[in-house]
């Protein structure tokens, strides 16, 4: 491959082409995805990401439907709105046959049918003659599997892989087979409901011969089994039965939200849908992996950020992150591991190099942010449920926490944390910025750490404010006081030590020597988000963030245009991402800019309308908006993604102004304002303990009106407008 483009920082993906150079097919169940291309194939072209992924590696690397050698016309792709079948109509083109004879276009109809279900890629074919005579003709199926770790589908190059075994065929099937240098036996086993006329180690062929106005049916299984897992394989139909109620299970308790405007129903419903496919269950824990393809696996700071976002519509998802994390959380110091005791967990792999060691990220605690935000979470998770013997559960979690806070995470006792790796392959910057060139000074020299990031302080200060209402909870007044007062304190060395008034904002960070990195960056509207900003400069910080420096006109940048190493095509220094401007918008919300708030809303609401499937990306490039352009996608850009699919969410509940007191059964609305294209919302069984209520909010000229359509149980409302 020539034209490589790596992305700066340690294990960051690598492009050979845009993503724009074709729609893929994404689905997933549990712990095994795929990505196809529009024909339902997996084409080794584009980014090379295609496949059929299971714990890390990948099972099928290639993957042809053909007839008479010839790939089909495509006549459509979609994938349904649960996000669970990939449905593909092709036909034949003109097709001459090598006794003289043709099947004319459009005679033959193809309907693909394909889903995911325990570690097994079902398939099925309708195969339809429409012609008026009969036809015989050769269908090929061709595969291959390279069982390539996912770092290695990224870009990562191994000086030494394991062994590829013989492959094995039978009547109706081939296994294709592979040995980790983890010792792991890996074999893709792939059975044919009819048997083939021809096989090798690569394809399989069939004679059909389909009588005038008939069809036929086909299926194909394909399961990835290892010598620790063999993967049961059950018949389509009833595969498909299961895998549709375990979908409609996760999300049987969530309010559904419908407006005015059907264009933003399908982005809600995109979005609902994406997390859905996300969320995985873990011996019973529900946790929304990263994003498909790089990050489908579990990390602290997005699943965290993920349960912010959604916590109002769905407080599952945060129960099943802090359990998640909480089970996981650092007790002893690990430097291959950058683990220190209290640390919460940054990421999970699965895969051979993470098993074998030639990667830290088995189980990997390089986050600076994580923990203070695991805190965050468990505080606004107990006002949301109310769940006080949850909260004695979790407190020794939350302690050990705050303890990190207090002491590993403040390397050098100035009363902020910082971070530098304990490892060479670890992660050299540990913020969300966790690209190598993210933290920086005004000349465009990179920092060197230990580095103290601006919104990490501010994490800081919301961990303790949280910390100190929870201990008020449990009775803990002397601890509560405590933490009230160092968070006070840690406001006013905030303010005094990161404002910039010639620079009019906070500064980025400070480097190891306590140098500020004077660069305009989006970190700052975290700042906002965890209310440590004081509210005249709160103003400021919104006017910056509006202005044309940060407003592309797609969302705001993540480095404002002009900064050094300013490049809106980059990882993180320009791009657009909309998780970034969800909090920075929840941030602005919170200080009473809640018309800036109901902008941003409606700049991703665009961008929605311009991308596939009205799927919202991981991010996108940072360039400005053009008259009947659409925005600019980032090549290599996680689609779906958790915190980008869950952004829809919060930003709509910044511009309502919804919280929800789950103790005192009682829903807030604070200021709720409506974007124009938003004429009317409702809100139906939005659950507040074991009651709910259905809203509807109405745009009128200059106010937002709202009224309650049905009350179940005991359950408050306060409107403060």
């Amino acid at each position: 491959m020539e034209e490589i483009i790596k992305v700066a920082g340690e294990y960051y993906v690598l492009a050979t082409s845009s993503l724009a150079d074709d729609r893929r097919r994404v689905v997933k169940y549990a712990n095994t995805f795929a990505v196809f291309d529009r024909f339902g194939d997996i084409q080794p072209i584009g980014l090379a990401e295609q496949g059929l992924y299971h714990d890390g590696t990948r099972f099928l690397s290639c993957l042809e439907f053909q007839i008479e050698d010839v790939r089909p016309l495509l006549l459509s792709s979609n994938v349904t709105r649960d996000n669970m079948l990939v449905t593909v109509d092709l036909t034949n083109p003109d097709i001459f046959l090598q006794n003289g004879g043709m099947i004319p276009r459009g005679s033959i109809h193809v309907h693909r049918s394909k889903f995911l279900h325990g570690g097994v890629c079902h398939e099925r074919f309708h195969i339809s003659n429409y012609g008026l005579e009969d036809l015989q003709f050769q269908v090929a199926v061709k595969f291959q599997a390279d069982f390539a770790d996912i770092f290695e589908v990224r870009g990562e190059r191994r000086t030494k892989r394991g062994t590829s075994l013989p492959t094995s065929q039978r009547d109706r099937g081939v296994t294709l087979a592979y040995q980790g240098l983890d010792q792991l036996d890996r074999r893709t086993e792939i059975d044919f409901s009819h048997e083939p006329t021809h096989m090798d180690d690569h394809a399989a062929r069939f004679l059909w011969s389909i009588p005038a106005r008939e069809s036929e049916d086909f299926e194909i299984t394909t399961a990835c089994h290892t010598s620790e897992q063999t993967q049961p394989v059950w018949g389509f139909d009833n595969a498909l039965e299961t895998t549709l109620d375990n979908v409609r299970g996760l999300f049987e308790h969530e309010c559904v939200v419908h407006t005015s405007n059907e264009q933003f129903n399908e982005l809600m419903t995109r979005s609902v849908s994406d997390l859905s496919m996300l969320l995985t269950r873990e011996n019973g824990t529900l946790y929304p992996y990263a994003g498909i393809p790089w990050y489908s696996t579990p990390f602290g700071r997005d699943g965290i950020i993920t349960a912010l976002e959604t916590l109002w519509l769905n407080p599952d998802v945060a129960r099943g992150v802090l359990d998640y994390l909480a089970q996981r959380q650092a007790t002893e110091f690990n430097d291959g591991q950058d683990a220190e005791p209290g640390k919460i967990l940054h990421e999970m792999r699965f895969g051979e190099m993470a098993n074998t060691g030639e990667l830290p990220y088995g189980q990997y605690y390089g986050s600076v942010d994580a923990t203070p935000l695991f805190v965050v979470l468990a505080g606004r998770y107990l006002r949301r449920s109310g769940d006080h013997h949850y909260l004695h559960r979790l407190w020794p979690v939350i302690e050990g926490c705050l303890d990190w806070i207090d002491s590993h995470g403040d390397m050098d006792g100035d009363g902020f944390i910082e971070y530098q790796r304990r490892t060479d392959f670890g992660l050299t910057n540990q913020g969300w910025k966790d690209s190598a060139d993210s933290v920086f000074h005004d000349d465009g020299t990179l920092a060197t750490g230990p580095i103290a990031l601006v919104e990490a302080q501010a994490y800081a200060f919301m961990a303790k404010s949280e910390a100190a209402r929870m201990a008020e909870e449990l009775g803990m007044r002397k601890e509560a006081m405590q933490w009230h007062v160092q968070a006070r304190e840690m406001k006013k060395r905030f303010e005094s030590t990161f404002w910039d008034k010639e620079m009019g904002g906070y500064v980025l960070a400070l480097d190891g020597k306590n140098r500020p990195c004077r660069v305009k960056s989006s970190n700052m509207g975290h700042a906002l988000f965890a209310g440590i900003v004081s509210p005249d400069r709160a103003k400021r910080v919104t006017r910056l963030l509006m202005g044309r420096e940060f407003n592309s006109g797609w969302g705001l940048r993540t480095i404002a245009k002009g900064q050094p190493r300013y490049n809106p095509m980059s990882y993180h220094n320009g791009s657009v991402w909309p998780h970034d401007n969800a909090l920075i918008a929840q941030g602005m919300a919170q200080y009473g800019f809640k018309e800036e708030a109901a902008h941003i809303l409606g700049m991703i609401f665009d961008t929605s309308q311009q991308v596939d499937q009205h799927r919202l990306p991981e991010l996108l490039c940072g360039f400005e908006r053009r008259p009947g352009d659409g925005p600019t996608l980032y090549p290599v850009a996680c689609s779906p993604q958790a915190w980008a699919a869950a952004a829809t969410i919060s930003l709509l509940q910044s511009c309502l102004g919804i919280s929800v007191n789950g103790a005192q059964r009682r829903v807030y609305l604070t200021k709720p304002v409506l974007p124009p294209f938003l004429h009317i919302v409702r809100i139906k069984d939005l659950q507040v303990g074991d009651g709910s209520l259905d809203l509807l909010f109405e745009r009128h000229e200059h106010d937002v009106s709202v009224r309650i359509e049905r009350r179940r149980g005991d359950v408050g409302l306060t409107l403060n407008k």
